[in-house]
This record gives structure tokens, sequence and C-alpha cells, in this order.
């Protein structure tokens, strides 16, 4: 089913095969989800007057926000960018411009969408490079084509700015008998055949690849063209200024390769590319903000970097309330934008936001922190399971790793009390008690292959002394 038609409740089930808990932030995120469904069957007086309700989760790290934002996108095939709003400043300080947030969302989108369109041409592209694959290996076949003329407009470029635009002299031809046409047509059934079985893939051919030129001032202006300011000169120029063409020594594997990005480069429209990405970012895509507690702190007797906290909200606002952001794919408004945003909130409370922002985002949901049945249910029953995980990765050496049910039950145990000892890192505390636990059988597996069962008792043996010390799990777990 595609995932625009998954109700509310199946959304939560494809979310389950991969989060364990957190049933309140899963049904507010595929509630979202399911209003931009709705959304786009409304008439257009009224779909341009529902915006997205954004999300403000709320809970400890490692309980899995980022997770499920990160995999709703995935599910709902939607551009998606995490940004921590820690990195982000107000005007006159030393950071990031907010609306760069914008900005990454629509490369993401141009990623995406170029992906597809590839995917979509990929035949047509890896049968063009199938031929020129054959021209390459047998010249003497290929139908007799008109010399590539001069590039005017590269000629006048050249004598401004000196030789790096100066094209090439167009080599001399080379003279090779050309076989009869039947002769030359029999050649290539043949050779054909030869390359898509891999028969020359490790002959080495010389190839020229096409490279993008660089003008010597850089970008206009001096700026960045990802910050929309200025764009970069060789991209307004076009297709004005000449390729700069660079002579490699490749295998036929290889070769076939770089034919096949070439002929889809130049069967995509990337001017489509760029409307459908714009409609994309605009219509579904989502940012999540994370950290966003760490800017929660009000204006008063703070120095330091606290003075600019209350800015950076006040710079997040506008994009997160809707407003016209410029790109070098052009602009693009983030009215239906989804925001979702996260914090631990431990030394500071949502109420400590400034009320516009707090408006922004009507729908709070608290995630709980893990207990121990939740641990051993993440080393076991997601989909991406961390002990399916070191399975997998340890087979490749010929280790078989087995682990019981009371292994796991001590595994749970004892990340749950570092945790409670140490700072709550959530189910992170998994990744480093399993590789403690697992870095000896990791270090011995290219030598010593085998069977390896990880129960209770072996747990406690590499475990119990640095659980039970508090100062050596401080330092090791």
């Amino acid at each position: 089913m595609a995932a625009e038609h998954l109700t509310p409740r199946e959304i939560v089930a494809q979310l389950d095969r991969y989060i364990v808990g957190q049933a309140k932030a899963k049904r507010a995120v595929a509630v979202a989800m399911r209003n931009r469904y709705r959304r786009e069957r409304l008439g257009d007086d009224m779909r341009g007057e529902i915006i997205p309700k954004n999300i403000l989760m709320i809970g400890p790290t490692g309980v899995g926000k980022t997770e499920i934002a990160r995999r709703l996108a995935g599910l709902a095939g939607a551009p998606f960018v995490k940004v921590e709003a820690t990195k982000y400043t107000e005007v006159g300080y030393v950071g990031r411009d907010v609306e760069s947030m914008v900005r990454d969302l629509v490369e993401a989108a141009i990623r995406m969408v170029q992906e597809e369109r590839r995917d979509d041409v990929r035949e047509a592209a890896e049968a063009a490079a199938v031929e020129r694959t054959i021209d390459l290996l047998f010249p003497e076949t290929r139908p007799p084509g008109a010399a590539p003329s001069a590039n005017a407009f590269a000629q006048t470029l050249g004598s401004i700015f000196g030789n790096a635009f100066q094209q090439a002299p167009p080599a001399a031809p080379q003279t090779v008998a050309a076989p009869p046409p039947d002769d030359a047509r029999t050649i290539r059934e043949q050779a054909r055949a030869d390359v898509l079985r891999g028969f020359y893939d490790v002959r080495l051919v010389d190839v020229e690849i096409e490279e993008a030129p660089q003008l010597p001032g850089g970008f206009v202006g001096g700026m960045d063209p990802a910050t929309g300011g200025a764009a970069d000169m060789s991209e307004m120029l076009g297709g004005l200024l000449p390729k700069k063409r660079v002579r490699k020594r490749v295998t036929v594997a290889e070769a076939r390769r770089i034919f096949a990005q070439e002929e889809a480069a130049k069967l995509v429209d990337m001017d489509a590319v760029r409307r459908e990405a714009l409609r994309r970012a605009s219509e579904n895509g989502i940012v999540f903000i994370d950290e966003i507690d760490k800017v929660a702190g009000r204006e008063g007797g703070g120095r330091g970097p606290d003075v600019s906290r209350e800015g950076v909200q006040r710079d997040i606002l506008p994009i997160v309330e809707g407003s016209t952001v410029n790109t070098k794919h052009g602009a693009i408004k983030t009215d239906h934008v989804l925001f979702i945003a996260a914090g631990a909130f431990h030394t500071s409370k949502p109420s400590d936001l400034i009320p516009e922002l707090q408006g922004r985002f009507p729908i709070r949901v608290e995630l709980d922190s893990l207990s121990v049945e939740d641990f051993k249910t993440i080393l076991t029953q997601p989909k991406n399971a961390l002990t399916e995980q070191y399975k997998a990765l340890l087979a490749v050496e010929g280790v078989t790793l087995e682990f019981t049910p009371d292994g796991i039950e001590q595994l749970a145990r004892y990340a749950m009390r570092v945790n409670e000892q140490t700072e709550n890192i959530g189910a992170r505390r998994l990744h480093t008690v399993l590789e403690r636990l697992l870095e000896d059988v990791s270090f011995a597996a290219p030598e010593d292959h085998g069977a390896v069962t990880v129960d209770a008792a072996y747990v406690r043996e590499r475990l119990e002394e640095i659980v039970e010390s508090a100062n050596l799990s401080t330092f090791i777990l």
C-alpha cells in the first residue's frame, strides 16, 4: 500500500517495527501525516487555509524522538532534514542563519527527486552507456559524426579571463579503416553481448570525463550560493561555458558506470526536478528541530551565550509561522512544512519558550523513559534489533552468536542500572554495553571461529565488575 494511503493505525504499526513504545508520540505524528492526505483532497479555497499542526516532543535523550521523525519521513517519502537549534544564533552573532534549515530541506528534496528521475531513465541511460562503451572498444564501427563546433561565447570569455576559458582545439581525426556496414553491425552485436555479460570488465581504457568549469573569481560577490544571496556563475551561464574534459584510464566496468551517469544527466530535465522538489519541500517537507530546550532560556541578567537564546527563538519564529525563503533553486513558502521540535527540558520547560513560538507548536507529546522491559524488546523485536545486527556482523567472520533469554534479561538490567547510576542516555546505553560485552569476541573473530552463547553467566562474567563499580561504569560504560 502506498504510504499516502496508510491510515493512522497502519502508520503506527509501521513505526512499531523500528521503535519501541512511545505510543502517544506515534499517534501524534500519524495523525499529522494523515492530515496531509486529507488536505490534498480538499478544494483550492480550503486547502490553502489549513496549516500543519506542528509537534513538540518532550523527553530524555535516547528514547526515540529523532527516530520517530526520521522513520515517518521515510514512510511518507517526504523530504526530511534534522537540525540542531543550538547551532543557530540571532543576527549579529557568529552562527548559521536560521533560514539555512529551509535551504537544507530544499537540497534534500532536490536529491530525492533527482534520484527518482534517474531511476526512471536508468534503462535508457545504461543502454546508451553500452553503446558508448562499444564505440570506445571498437571505434572503427562507430557511425561517422560531425566534428564539434567551437564555442563562440567561450572564445569571448577566453579573451576576457585568459586561457582558463579557451577551448582546446579539436584533435585531429584518426583514420581508422571502417569495415563494411554488415560487418560493423555484426561486430557491434557481438561486442554488445560481451559487454553485457562482463567479458571486458577488467580491460583498461582511456575515457574523457566532463568536469564543470570553475570561474577564477569564485562566486558573484564572494558569497556562498547556498545562502541564496548569490548564484554560482557557472550555473548562471549554464551550457555557455565550455566543458572541461579530463582524460583518465579506468576499467571498462568503471567506464560504463561513468557513461551511465552522464547519459542519465542528459535525460533528466533539471528544471522539472527543481520545480517538483520545491513543490514537495513546501507541501510535504518535514523539519526536525532538535535541542529546542537549549534555546528556551529568557533574556535577563545572564551573560555570554544566554543573551542570544530569545533572539534565536525570534529568528526561528517566522520560519515556523510561514514565510518565503529564497534558495538558489527558487523561492519556497514554509506555510505547509511540518515542523517537529524536540528537547529533554531537564533544566527548562516548554513554557520558557517565547509565547509566539509556543503557539506554533500546538501538539505536545511527552515521551516516556525506557524501562527494563523496553530494553529487552529493543534488543530482540524491532526489525533492526541490535542483537540481530551483531549476529550478522560476526557471521561474516564465521562466528555463530546466540543470545539466550536470560542473557537478554541480564543485559537489559545492567543497561538500566548504568543509566540510573550515571547519565540517562536511554537506548543508546545498549550500544555501549553490547560493545563492551562482545569486545573480545569481535577482536578474535577472524582467527577463532565457532559458536558463542551469550547467557546470563556470560554477561555477568564480563560486565558485573564494571557495572557494580560506580567509578568504573562512569568512565567505561
